[in-house]
C-alpha cells in the first residue's frame, strides 16, 4: 500500500463515524416533518387534510433531498430523484387543491420517503451512527479509567462499564483500571474500522427507499425522450430556417441576378459585344462566388471530410481554419453512428467558436476519446473563463443537441480560468466506415 493510498484509507475512517453521526442528527427535523404528515394524513378524513396533504409532501422532499444530496456526496452512492412528471392534463376536471393533493398521493415516492423517514431515527442509530456513538462510549471507558475513582468516592456512588463495575475501590484495583481503559480503546478502534462499511449500509438502505423504482425510471425516461425529442424538432427546424435564409440570400440572390445579366447580355451581343464581354465576366465571377457559397452552405450542413474521414479528422480540420492554435488529441479505435458523429462535431464547433469570440484564450485544447461505451469530447481553453450556461454562449443549445443522445455536458469555469466543457454521449463505435 502506497503513502497516498494509507492517506486515504485513514481519512475515509477517520470521516465515516463523523458522516454518519451527522445524518443521524438530521433525525430530530425528520421527526418533525413526520409528525406533520400523520397529522395531515389523520385530518384527511374531515377534509382538514386535503390541503395539508401537499405541503407535508413538499416537505417530505426536501428532507429526503437532503438525506440523498448528502449519502451521494458522502459515500459515492448517488440517489437519483424518484418523482413522476405531472401531465398536462391530469385531474383537470378537479379544484387546483383537489389536483395538488392528488398529484401527492397518487405518486408512490410520497409513500417511499415517508416510511424512510418514519424508519430513518431507528435504523440510523443501528448503521451509519453505530461506529460515532461506540467511539463516545470508549472516550466514555478511557475516562472512567482516568477519573471515576476520585468522582464516584466523593459522591459514594456505583456504576458498571461493560462487565466491570466501578466502585469506590475501582483506583484500588488496577485490573478493573486497564480492563477498562483497554476495552475503551477496542471500541474506539472498532468504531473507526466499522465506519465506512456501516455508512454504506445505510446508503444502500436508502436508495432502497428513496431510489426511482422501475416504473418511475420509466417514466422520467419517457419525460426525458419526450424533451429531447422535442428539442431535435426545434433544432432541426432552426437548421431548416437557417438553410432557407442562407439560400435565400446568398446563393439564390447571386443565381437571379445572374439569370437577368444573361439576359443583358442576350441582348447586347449584336449591339454592344464588349460591354457583353464585360458582364459574361462578372456573370463568371457572380458563378464561382454561388458555387463558394454552395460549398460552405453543405459544409455546415455535413461536411464532406466529416463523411469520409470521421469526427476526429474532422476536427483536425476544423483546427488548422480556427484563429486560436488548437492542439487535437483523438484517440477513438473506430467510428460513431453518423448521428452522433454530426452531433458532437457540431458541438465541438460550437464551443470553438465560443473560445474564440467570448474566452480571450490564447490557445485551445480539444481530446477525443472513447471508453465505457462512451465518447468523450473535452475542449480547454486557457482564457479568462467566468462561463456559464445561462450566458447565452450557445452551450444550452449544445447541451440540447447531444441531449437528443443522452449525452450530458459538464462545464468548468471558475473565474480566472481555465474554461473545461466536457460532453459524453453513450455510443458504440464501428470500425467500418459509413456508406
Amino acid at each position: 500500500m502506497t503513502r497516498e493510498d494509507r492517506r486515504t484509507w485513514l481519512d475515509t475512517r477517520a470521516r465515516a463515524p463523523w458522516h454518519g453521526f451527522r445524518l443521524w442528527l438530521l433525525s430530530f427535523p425528520t421527526m418533525i416533518v413526520v409528525t406533520w404528515m400523520n397529522t395531515a394524513v389523520s385530518l384527511i378524513s374531515i377534509g382538514v387534510g386535503i390541503p395539508m396533504i401537499p405541503s407535508a409532501a413538499k416537505l417530505q422532499r426536501r428532507m429526503t433531498n437532503v438525506y440523498r444530496d448528502r449519502i451521494g456526496a458522502w459515500t459515492g452512492r448517488p440517489i437519483e430523484r424518484p418523482y413522476l412528471p405531472h401531465t398536462k392534463g391530469s385531474f383537470a376536471t378537479m379544484t387546483r387543491a383537489q389536483r395538488c393533493f392528488m398529484r401527492a398521493v397518487s405518486d408512490p415516492a410520497t409513500w417511499r420517503d415517508y416510511s424512510f423517514l418514519m424508519c430513518e431515527p431507528i435504523v440510523a442509530v443501528f448503521t451509519c451512527a453505530l461506529p460515532f456513538l461506540l467511539i463516545v462510549y470508549g472516550v466514555w471507558g478511557w475516562m472512567l479509567s482516568l477519573w471515576a475513582g476520585s468522582v464516584l468516592g466523593d459522591i459514594g456512588a456505583q456504576d458498571w462499564y461493560v462487565m466491570i463495575p466501578i466502585s469506590q475501590d475501582y483506583t484500588q484495583q488496577p485490573e478493573r483500571v486497564v480492563g477498562t481503559a483497554v476495552l475503551g480503546t477496542l471500541f474506539i478502534a472498532v468504531g473507526f474500522l466499522i465506519g465506512p462499511a456501516m455508512l454504506d449500509y445505510h446508503a444502500r438502505w436508502a436508495r432502497w427507499l428513496l431510489g426511482p423504482t422501475e416504473k418511475a425510471k420509466l417514466a422520467l425516461r419517457v419525460q426525458h425522450l419526450t424533451e429531447t425529442r422535442h428539442d431535435a424538432v426545434d433544432v432541426s427546424a432552426a437548421e431548416l430556417r437557417r438553410i432557407e435564409r442562407d439560400l435565400h440570400d446568398g446563393a439564390q440572390a447571386r443565381l437571379v441576378a445572374m439569370g437577368m445579366s444573361l439576359g443583358a447580355i442576350e441582348h447586347l451581343l449584336d449591339k454592344d459585344p464588349e460591354k457583353a464581354r464585360l458582364l459574361l465576366a462578372e456573370t463568371r465571377a457572380s458563378s464561382a462566388k454561388a458555387l463558394a457559397e454552395l460549398r460552405d452552405l453543405v459544409r455546415g450542413i455535413h461536411p464532406p471530410v466529416l463523411a469520409d474521414r470521421g469526427v476526429g479528422d474532422a476536427v483536425k480540420a476544423l483546427a488548422l481554419d480556427h484563429p486560436l492554435p488548437v492542439e487535437v488529441t483523438v484517440e477513438l479505435p473506430g467510428r460513431p453512428e453518423a448521428p452522433v458523429e454530426s452531433a458532437v462535431y457540431f458541438a465541438i464547433c460550437e464551443m470553438l467558436t465560443n473560445a474564440a469570440k467570448h474566452s480571450g484564450a490564447r490557445r485551445v485544447w480539444v481530446e477525443l476519446t472513447h471508453n465505457d461505451g462512451t465518447l468523450r469530447a473535452t475542449v480547454t481553453d486557457d482564457g479568462q473563463g467566468g462561463a456559464s450556461l445561462e450566458a447565452g454562449t450557445g452551450l444550452r443549445g449544445v447541451e440540447r443537441r447531444i441531449g437528443t443522445f443522452d449525452g450530458v455536458l459538464a462545464l468548468s469555469s471558475p473565474p480566472g480560468g481555465p474554461t473545461i466543457v466536457t460532453l459524453e454521449v453513450p455510443c458504440d463505435l464501428r470500425t467500418t466506415s459509413h456508406p
